[in-house]
């Protein structure tokens, strides 16, 4: 069960207002700007030539559209951007410093992190190297000569990080998320998501067309003959269709109890009868178990047709490609422009590369995670930002217990496991309180795909090893800097690194509508996951079970239903839907975070005194602050690839589509009944 994720009871109201705006002046509200006040809502991005009636989104955004272009090498740029390049160029800057520290003692976190970026930045390096760091596994699968040696090249592959089918690994007991069951997924697909290998409409043929090339450029800098990779990419391109069509769409997906199928071992030879089970596992150097979950039984028996199927050539060809389509952004410049020229040039629109440093920065922050993440928040967050933190979110959760006890479509035995379960949260502010240990991870001054590789085997060892044991509850899933916040069902737990906790997320110099308009909606998004349409399924210990009555299961769905069906009408680019079913559970999080938000905002003496300022009253400034979060500007060709696969809306219709079901936001702008914002049935479930 992945975590739900934004891309976002102690204190009363009266307090958390003194809180928020007198008691937090140095909660990095002028870190980017050498301790400046950031304003808290910039005039300047409202476009007045709007009705905000008629389309708010572009009353909030219009005049920061306008004042933006796309930066060379983005497919995307908005507020999160905004932040996320200001957290990276902080991040970079820990970098370059100890990169330029040489005499760190060997094995310290200074060492490790200034090695990972000097291998990085060495391009000549990098060409020197050439294949030599993934020569072994090319050579491996040149040394494929039955099923047996495939599924034990395949399995190597998976532990140096190339997806290349049936991946094995750890996930919470679905009725005991207190331990880690083994589960073996589905991938090897190179193209975003099943529908671009099944869809025959001209833009689908267009993307298959270029992939057609992308893999006969790979192979070709393989060393294979013009004729030789042509043929073999429309091989390896007919079994990932093969594989595709047995992968379920995402939205099917969004049902945890279809991924849950728990399988004895000792069965498994009659679902995949090719597939040498007991090898398998040993060479994933799995512990022993005697059942394993298949997330889909359906990929597993299509897997194991195509290895009777496709000849043992195709699946080389195949497996050769993945590993230099995995590595090419660490392996020579022939591989990583090729890559670069399909996957963020034809699929997402960009045209030119972002700086080196830029690259080697975020690439560093996924990989070092822990080590980059201490020396992150030890430098730029402050533990007193995580304790006021803290606070904002506990107001909020009393807030939403509050409204809980008060929902007339839901009964007195569901309202109690509700609120039990609320209670039972666990809030993770800022940065781990236990750092993971990177001690057996080496890094050195060799070739960057050598530090790459290392960091993929230590990453995969590590996961298979907690196969069979207690779920370690202190993990995190996404690093110090990122801007973003997560809801983890397994878990019950709510996450917000300290990068997001920040202008124009979290912003000390602001009044109470801003913060709560802004990080007041996220925390209330990332906790609203809890009851969406998955995560209302696990109870408060993070186990699946129906802890609803049937009567208030079906009026939840209902309301589910009218979010699926008004977002099922968006259209985010010519002839392309947001996904109703797809894109519920952020909808969902959306509208139901906002609204507890509201509530909790209306408690604060600045609600009360209705004093406005900049000439909009403060519910307006919540409304405006909330929807300035999703200015952005995308391609057409990103617009596209999220629509397919991305489970959050358009940050356009995040705008829209929710304070549109909200009365509140009519009120505060006095819009008719039949404006363009006010819905005639609004959907409405918190």
């Amino acid at each position: 069960m992945h975590p739900a994720r934004l891309t976002l009871r102690a204190f009363g109201a009266a307090a958390l207002t003194a809180l928020v705006v007198a008691s937090i002046p140095q909660l990095r509200a002028g870190a980017a700007t050498g301790g400046a006040a950031v304003p808290a809502i910039d005039l300047h991005n409202i476009d007045t030539t709007c009705n905000a009636c008629d389309d708010f989104y572009r009353f909030a955004t219009g005049g920061w559209e306008k004042s933006h272009t796309l930066p060379p090498g983005r497919a995307r740029w908005g507020t999160f951007n905004e932040l996320a390049k200001r957290n990276q160029d902080e991040l970079q800057g820990i970098l370059a410093a100890d990169a330029a520290d040489t005499a760190a003692p060997a094995g310290s976190d200074t060492a490790k992190i200034g090695a990972f970026y000097r291998s990085c930045m060495n391009e000549g390096a990098i060409e020197q190297a050439g294949l030599a760091p993934v020569k072994p596994l090319l050579d491996q699968v040149a040394a494929i000569h039955d099923v047996p040696s495939l599924i034990a090249t395949d399995v190597a592959l998976q532990r140096s990080g190339v997806d290349t089918g049936l991946p094995l690994g750890p996930r919470p007991d679905p009725k005991d998320s207190a331990i880690q069951i083994a589960s073996i997924g589905m991938g090897g697909l190179g193209l975003p998501d099943r529908d671009y290998y099944v869809k025959d409409d001209e833009h689908s043929q267009e993307i298959r067309s270029a992939y057609d090339t992308y893999v006969t450029t790979q192979l070709r800098n393989l060393g294979e003959s013009p004729a030789a990779a042509e043929r073999d990419a429309a091989a390896v391109i007919a079994l990932e269709t093969a594989l595709a069509k047995a992968t379920p769409r995402r939205a099917d997906l969004r049902d945890p109890h279809k991924t849950i199928n728990p399988t004895p071992v000792a069965q498994l030879a009659t679902v995949a009868p090719h597939v040498p089970w007991s090898a398998y596992f040993a060479d994933f150097h799995a512990p022993a178990v005697e059942t394993v979950n298949l997330t889909v039984p359906g990929f597993v028996q299509a897997y194991d047709a195509q290895l009777a199927a496709t000849p043992l050539a195709t699946w080389k060809a195949y497996l050769a490609y993945h590993v230099v389509d995995a590595y090419a952004a660490a392996l020579p410049k022939a591989f990583a422009d090729a890559s670069f020229a399909f996957r963020s040039g034809v699929l997402l629109g960009v045209k030119q590369q972002l700086p080196r440093a830029e690259r080697c920065t975020s690439a560093e922050d996924a990989s070092l995670r822990d080590v980059v993440g201490k020396a992150y928040v030890a430098k730029y967050f402050p533990p007193a930002a995580k304790a006021r933190a803290q606070a904002m979110v506990a107001n909020l959760h009393e807030t939403l217990r509050e409204d809980i006890g008060t929902l007339s479509w839901m009964s007195p035995a569901t309202k109690a496991a509700a609120i039990a379960k609320l209670s039972a949260i666990t809030k993770k502010i800022g940065y781990p309180d236990t750092w993971e240990d990177y001690a057996t991870l080496h890094v050195t001054d060799g070739p960057y795909a050598d530090n790459v590789l290392a960091v993929r085997r230590w990453n995969s060892e590590r996961a298979i090893a907690r196969i069979g044991k207690p779920t370690d509850r202190a993990r995190w899933g996404m690093t110090p800097p990122t801007v973003n916040a997560y809801y983890n069902p397994s878990n019950n737990e709510i996450v917000f690194p300290a990068g997001i906790l920040a202008p124009p997320f979290f912003n000390a110099t602001a009044d109470d509508a801003v913060n709560y308009g802004a990080i007041g909606a996220v925390i209330g998004h990332e906790t609203t996951h809890g009851f969406d349409d998955q995560g209302r399924q696990f109870d408060a210990e993070g186990n699946l079970r129906d802890w609803w009555t049937p009567e208030d299961a079906a009026s939840f769905d209902a309301r589910a239903k009218c979010i699926v069906d008004e977002f099922d009408g968006f259209e985010v680019a010519p002839g392309v839907h947001e996904q109703g079913r797809l894109v519920q559970g952020e909808a969902i999080a959306d509208l139901g975070g906002l609204t507890i938000a509201y509530k909790a905002f209306e408690k604060t003496p600045e609600a009360k005194a209705h004093t406005p300022i900049d000439g909009y009253t403060p519910e307006q400034r919540f409304f405006l602050a909330f929807a300035q979060l999703w200015a952005q500007l995308e391609t057409e060709a990103a617009e596209r690839q999220l629509a397919a696969t991305d489970p959050h809306p358009d940050g356009r219709y995040r705008v829209i589509g929710t304070l549109e079901n909200m009365p509140e936001f009519a009120a505060a702008f006095h819009c008719a009944a039949n404006a363009n914002m006010v819905r005639t049935n609004p959907c409405r479930i918190w």
